[in-house]
């Protein structure tokens, strides 16, 4: 999610025609094909390159060899202290998706990379508030520490709101309400869910607006936590079973035992 959604990234008016058509299919879980129209002659090519190929990663569990080879032309194209840090951050994303899905334990590696990249990236650098919000994801997924992922969620909020860009603030208000939910406090996530799938809906991000509205039912009482439920598998078939990992959440409930 290095390219997320700021002018000049497809999601405006305006925007290049070429970053309009990767923009569409990467919304539409088409990874593979948005990569494809990217030819990574420059380190800024090449990191969008592979930040595609590692979201692919993350919501579908496949193409880890292509995001690994995409990633290391990346790292060779990268000049400036701006382009390796968002390199480490890719590394630091891919690495944390194989140890969070079970592919292989890459936690340390994921630590070294992020650390790096936040070595790398001046506070005010565009890749700051993307670096913190990736930072917040080890330390709520990996370290189990809602405290400090809730103070880095907190801080690329903060930076994605200084850059305008709307699909970083949609995760930032997703994952504080996650946080907000599992601490009691119902109001606030609520609001952060729908804040979340507001934004998706207006940008056409397809891909995330189902793990949104799944969110926002989480936080809902009945029906409306059954209707947005629903909505949301409607979207998770029509986009083919991704993200994968919503797949257990959308799992309807055992039906209560008998005597």
């Amino acid at each position: 999610m290095a390219h997320t959604a700021m002018s000049g990234t497809g999601t405006t008016a305006g925007d290049d025609p070429l970053q309009t058509a990767v923009w569409r299919l990467r919304s539409r879980a088409c990874w593979a094909d948005a990569a494809a129209l990217i030819q990574p002659r420059t380190a800024g090519s090449a990191l969008q390159r592979a930040s595609l190929l590692v979201e692919r990663c993350l919501y579908t569990e496949q193409g880890w060899a292509e995001a690994e080879d995409a990633l290391r032309t990346a790292e060779a194209l990268a000049q400036t202290d701006d382009e390796r840090g968002a390199a480490a951050c890719e590394r630091g994303q891919l690495a944390y998706a194989a140890t969070l899905l079970s592919v292989r334990d890459r936690a340390d590696e994921a630590r070294a990379a992020l650390g790096r990249a936040a070595a790398l990236l001046a506070p005010g650098a565009p890749g700051r508030a993307l670096l913190d919000f990736r930072r917040g994801l080890l330390a709520e997924n990996l370290a189990h520490s809602p405290q400090a992922a809730r103070a880095a969620y907190r801080r690329a909020h903060a930076g994605a709101t200084a850059q305008n860009d709307a699909l970083l603030l949609s995760f930032t208000w997703r994952h504080l309400a996650g946080i907000a939910l599992r601490e009691g406090e119902l109001a606030e996530a609520r609001t952060g869910f729908a804040e979340s799938l507001r934004i998706r809906e207006e940008l056409g991000y397809l891909v995330g607006t189902a793990p949104a509205l799944a969110s926002l039912a989480d936080a809902e009482t009945e029906p409306e936590a059954s209707r947005l439920r629903a909505e949301a598998g409607r979207l998770f078939r029509l986009l083919g079973g991704v993200p994968l990992w919503l797949a257990d959440q959308l799992a309807p409930a055992p039906p209560a035992a008998t005597a």
